[in-house]
């Protein structure tokens, strides 16, 4: 019955899948072991009460990669899988929901999660076939590089609005000066200064933006092969809520960078401004 709960299996298998006694091994264990069909293995398994049995197996197929680069996947016959981890009744430990509809995935996961916990033995676990994926975790690398990349670039906007706006300040010394000799207050020259630096920010967003859509519209959808795939999809697009996110953080972090300058501009005497 596993062929047809994966109709691409027989294109990868070079051979046939086991009978009783046999054992259909990954293409990259056979070739790490140089091992071929008709080679007898020996495979030793531990069950979940922690007893090791070991079986002799022939070898009926050679299966090439199934999950991915480091896929390592294997096929026994399911009573001699019973045999070698010692089940004496037959036992389900992982059960595959296909939906008809994959649009309503999040919501039957989220419906399946709050089922599982309503149970107390025995504990289930859900996960979808994107989080089981073997590139799940290359994913989750992806993921944190960005973030640290949001950081550095965050900082390099913090840093870069705080020098320019100090540099406003001591070009401008004596403009501030005569402001405040005019009766200027404080709160009109703080305020100037952090829409100059709000203004910075906005700008710098926006341009980066454009820049980001034009690039991204250049390049245009991405054909490549990986491993044994071929002509794999690779869609480039832009996530409107995390440029809205960074927008909103850019404009608060120009109005964090310009305060200090802002202040210090507010502070400066009249007369030490003028004579400077």
């Amino acid at each position: 019955m596993e062929a047809k709960t994966l109709p691409l299996l027989k294109e990868r298998l070079n051979g046939r899948l086991p009978k009783e006694g046999e054992i259909v091994i990954p293409e990259l264990i056979a070739k790490g072991l140089k091992l071929k069909k008709g080679d007898v293995v020996v495979l030793v398994a531990t069950n979940k009460n922690g007893s090791m049995n070991a079986k002799t197996f022939k070898i009926s197929g050679v299966v090439g990669i199934i999950s991915g680069p480091g896929g390592r996947d294997g096929y026994i016959n399911i009573k001699d899988a019973r045999k070698l981890l010692r089940i004496k009744k037959p036992e389900i430990n992982e059960m595959v929901i296909k939906l008809k509809n994959p649009e309503l995935l999040e919501k039957v996961n989220k419906e399946l999660i709050g089922f599982t916990k309503t149970i107390q033995k025995p504990k289930l676990e859900v996960h979808t076939w994107i989080k089981l994926s073997p590139f799940a975790n290359i994913i989750k690398m992806l993921d944190i590089m960005t973030f640290s990349i949001e950081i550095i670039l965050i900082s390099i906007v913090l840093v870069s609005i705080l020098n320019v706006m100090i540099m406003s300040v001591f070009e401008r010394i004596k403009q501030i000066g005569t402001m405040k000799a005019m009766g200027t207050s404080k709160s009109f020259i703080v305020s100037m200064f952090v829409n100059e630096g709000l203004l910075l920010g906005m700008f710098g967003f926006i341009i980066g933006v454009v820049a980001s859509v034009a690039f991204v519209y250049l390049i245009g959808d991405i054909h490549y092969n990986f491993g044994r795939q071929s002509n794999l999809l690779l869609v480039p697009h832009i996530d409107y809520k995390s440029v809205l996110s960074v927008g909103a953080m850019v404009v608060i972090i120009a109005i964090i960078a310009s305060l200090y300058p802002a202040f210090k501009a507010a502070s400066l005497k009249p007369i030490e401004a003028l004579r400077s």
